[in-house]
């Protein structure tokens, strides 16, 4: 065996490219690749009229392609905000829409990955992928050549040691050998495994027996001498480690899965614990093997993707087969969230390594995996497409008119924070093409992209009237889009009904949908308030149906209790003076039409983007024509004429919404705001939500203006629930309705007197964009409350709540507010407001993100129940 060399890690960072960089962004993770012009042409060959970023952006993993805009001399795409995990991804560009793309990537960065050689790789670090961080005190990477006798050559292996790694040890090290898949290099389970991180992490936390781990390769027409006669005593002959069979462990990823099966059938014995990663095997397995096989060996595991991973049938039938021949295994079940990529992977050497060398230790599959059982997507051509399957895994699929097209792709809202990707489709036998991908609960809209040009899903039967090539569906799933934009059951939805009126457009005979709630009674005594609710620019009346699916929002609102009983108009607003439009046209013909009432504090009305500005003129128009009024995604500025004092003696509520800095706008809406707090009007501007000028955004500051309107009380807190258990086990739920996801209490803990609950406060963005001028020599300060929690006339106190905060972003003018106990721990809850941080004028400006840990105690006889109250965040200006 050749000498081993010492390889430094390999961290994967933005910096590695310097054409990617983090954006600023009240949200982290947020990423622009910028590449020059000048640079395609040197690193292609070609004249780029198409280029993209291809990387695995989209929801679980799944590869995409980011079309780049042409922009001073570079091309650039914007996406995020990006879960913390690995990303890879290249650079394309090609002629034209039907020739062939050509990879490439910057060339001032470094190769990061082997077998792909364009390919790049970002790390971007956060809650959840703490485990892929590097770690300063981990182990050593060292490659190692030896002898190949198949090859007739030398080959390289890579080889970790643990942080503890002792050279002269009296007991040599359990040892484990991993090879690679087809096709795929050895050293992708550092380069894009991050193998080194996930062991180091693992060694350092004390989760795993010391051991070596070997990356051998096994690309080889001979498998078996390869590993035995070459790696194996290579790995001996240089290192530590156990000659001991049931010292010894190997696994794999596809056909290095299948290779290491299949060792464990030819030399049962050579090792006593065997991985699975999205592997299959073609031989039969007797019951005689079976029998030698479980004598021989301590573990055998199984391990894959979702449906989507190529090996997915191939496992099921792999868990059968030994299932049918009495083989003794564990199977970790089908991840739902990722599918042949290495985010799986990662995850199932970060499972296996814990078990090997142990005692017994819990054989069941990973928290939320499923059981591998068959699945089969409809016979092409039988159903309406998308199809979606009970575990939210969607299958696009073409007619066979694209059959001699060269590229198809689905674009739609499927990226992060409703952005809209375009995600390869693959060519199937009979011309059709077809694309599989899960996503999370929510609606989306898409249409297919043909060689560049747009073309509706023929298929679906949905449409949208001012995009005729876009087609919708739904997927269920516990996410806030997933909750409130699905269908209720029938006999609880409102009735959307069409209403005719004559416009002020050339007296234009117009239409307006109107949703009435379930139980509406055009007789009904006290008239109904009403809520006119306005489309965007490039839209028309018809577009908070078809694609915001308004009524799908209400009718899930009003069958939670969370909303007052309204009549909700969405009319035509384009080509008018608004207005003038709304007052003398669409108000009077709903009052005619519908029990609703005239009284301005009965009136909502809102809008999006130009919507927006439709609602906000009628505001400074009109003071008090609308007791409610909100912007999504708004622009515009207080006019120099407003009547500022009538407008906040009419106003009940003015509430502001936009995006992220994705969202074209966003400049747009902070002017707007800042023009407010100049003039002295009265607003709330609510928690900036992630995403770009979209629907996703739209639909979320809908959901969050709803409960708001026509209520004695409209103040901008989270909503809590907290369900009291009968006896110790439960849960206790807090539901974040300000564009949050449903977050769950640990189980109570009995502490003698009282029921102990805990969780984390969502976290708090601050962002602080004013000048010097405006801020003076002051900070800020951010701070928190709590109403009481109430059920069925039971009371719990906010002074039962307590937290501790945390400053998530430290820098020097930060800090984080004092612990608060609750009152049973002799504090005063969180009843009255508590600081959760501040800011010097040192450290105000840009973004600070703040946390907490919620504390919920309560006596041990409390009254069981449903809980539900409000916690409330305000931000201060200190002088």
């Amino acid at each position: 065996m050749g000498a081993g060399s010492l390889l430094a890690a390999q961290p994967a960072t933005a910096a590695d490219d310097p054409w990617v960089a983090e954006v600023p962004n009240p949200f982290p993770d947020l990423y622009r690749f910028t590449v020059p012009n000048a640079a395609i042409q040197p690193a292609t060959g070609i004249t780029g009229t198409v280029v993209a970023v291809e990387g695995n952006f989209a929801p679980g993993k799944t590869w995409t392609t980011l079309n780049m805009g042409s922009s001073g001399g570079n091309w650039t795409s914007t996406i995020g905000p990006l879960d913390p995990g690995l990303y890879y991804y290249q650079y394309t560009a090609r002629p034209a829409w039907n020739q062939d793309a050509v990879a490439f990537r910057n060339p001032a960065s470094p190769q990061q990955v082997t077998s792909k050689p364009a390919w790049n790789t970002l790390f971007v670090p956060g809650p959840g992928a703490e485990w892929l961080a590097d770690v300063p005190s981990g182990g050593e990477l060292q490659e190692i050549t030896y002898e190949s006798t198949v090859a007739d050559a030398d080959r390289s292996a890579l080889v970790w040691t643990p942080p503890s790694y002792d050279e002269d040890r009296e007991e040599p090290y359990p040892v484990l050998y991993l090879l690679p898949d087809q096709g795929r290099s050895y050293r992708e389970w550092t380069e894009l495994g991050r193998l080194k991180q996930i062991l180091d992490n693992l060694a350092v936390e004390g989760d795993i027996e010391p051991m070596v781990v070997v990356m051998g390769d096994g690309d080889s027409t001979d498998a078996r001498v390869e590993v035995l006669d070459n790696i194996v005593p290579a790995a001996e002959d240089g290192f530590n480690v156990s000659d001991d069979p049931a010292d010894r462990a190997i696994a794999g990823i596809g056909r290095g899965a299948s290779q290491a099966l299949t060792l464990l059938l030819t030399d049962t014995g050579e090792f006593s614990q065997v991985g699975s990663f999205s592997g299959r095997l073609v031989s039969s397995v007797s019951a005689t093997k079976a029998a030698q096989i479980n004598d021989a060996t301590d573990l055998i595991r199984i391990y894959a993707g979702n449906v989507t991973d190529p090996a997915y049938g191939s496992t099921v039938s792999l868990v059968d087969k030994f299932a049918a021949a009495g083989v003794e295994f564990q199977s970790d079940g089908s991840d739902p969230e990722t599918g042949g990529t290495w985010d799986t992977w990662q995850k199932s050497l970060h499972d296996f390594a814990q078990r090997l060398f142990q005692a017994d230790g819990d054989a069941g599959p990973s928290e939320g995996h499923l059981p591998f059982t068959p699945h089969s997507l409809p016979a092409p051509g039988t159903t309406p497409t998308p199809w979606v399957d009970e575990n939210g895994v969607v299958t696009f699929e073409t007619g066979a008119e694209f059959a001699d097209a060269n590229n198809v792709t689905v674009w739609g809202n499927f990226g992060p924070s409703g952005s809209w990707p375009r995600t390869p489709m693959v060519k199937q036998p009979d011309g059709r093409w077809r694309l599989t991908i899960p996503l999370e609960g929510g609606s989306y809209y898409y249409k297919f992209v043909v060689e560049g040009s747009d073309r509706k899903d023929a298929s679906n039967p949905t449409s949208v009237t001012s995009e005729p090539n876009w087609s919708t569906f739904f997927v269920p799933g516990d996410t806030l889009r997933g909750r409130y934009t699905g269908d209720v059951p029938e006999g609880e939805r409102g009735a959307v009904s069409i209403m005719s009126y004559t416009s002020t457009a050339n007296s234009q005979e117009r239409s307006a949908y109107v949703w009435t709630p379930p139980g509406y009674d055009p007789e009904r005594q006290d008239a109904y308030p009403v809520f006119y609710l306005q489309h965007g620019g490039g839209q028309t009346w018809t577009d908070w149906i078809e694609v915001g699916r308004a009524a799908q929002i209400l009718d899930n609102h009003y069958r939670n209790g969370d909303i007052v009983p309204m009549v909700v108009v969405m009319a035509n607003g384009n080509g008018v003076n608004f207005p003038n439009e709304i007052r003398t046209r669409i108000v009077p013909a709903a009052e005619a039409s519908y029990n609703v009432s005239d009284d301005p504090e009965d009136r909502a009305l809102a809008g999006l983007s130009m919507g927006s500005g439709a609602a906000l003129s009628t505001l400074w128009a009109a003071p008090g024509e609308f007791a409610y009024i909100s912007g999504f995604s708004a622009f515009g500025s207080v006019p120099g004429n407003a009547d500022v004092e009538a407008i906040n003696a009419g106003t009940t509520l003015l509430r502001i919404y936009t995006g992220d800095v994705q969202d074209f706008t966003y400049q747009n809406t902070l002017s707007l705001i800042a023009s407010m707090e100049n003039r002295g009007v009265e607003h709330e501007f609510a928690p900036v939500i992630p995403g770009p000028h979209s629907w996703d955004v739209w639909q979320k500051a809908l959901i969050d203006l709803l409960p708001r309107l026509f209520t004695a009380d409209t103040s901008a807190g989270i909503p809590l629930e907290a369900v009291i258990p009968e006896g110790e086990n439960g849960v206790l739920a807090v539901s974040v309705a300000d564009f949050g996801e449903l977050v769950s209490f640990s189980s109570p803990e009995n502490v003698g007197d009282r029921l102990r609950m805990t969780t984390m406060l969502p976290e708090v963005t601050i962002t602080d964009s004013r000048t010097a001028q405006q801020a003076g020599v002051g900070g800020w300060s951010v701070s928190g409350h709590a109403d009481a929690f109430t059920s069925a006339g039971q009371t719990l106190t906010a002074d039962h709540l307590g937290w501790t905060p945390q400053l998530l972003t430290p820098r020097p003018g930060l800090s984080a507010g004092a612990p608060v106990e609750t009152i049973l721990d002799g504090g005063p809850g969180l009843e009255a407001p508590a600081d959760l941080g501040s800011a010097t004028a040192e450290g105000r400006f840009g973004t600070a993100t703040f946390g907490a840990d919620l504390e919920l105690e309560v006596p041990v006889g409390t009254q069981p129940g449903t809980y539900s109250g409000l916690l409330m965040v305000s931000l201060f200006p200190i002088d």
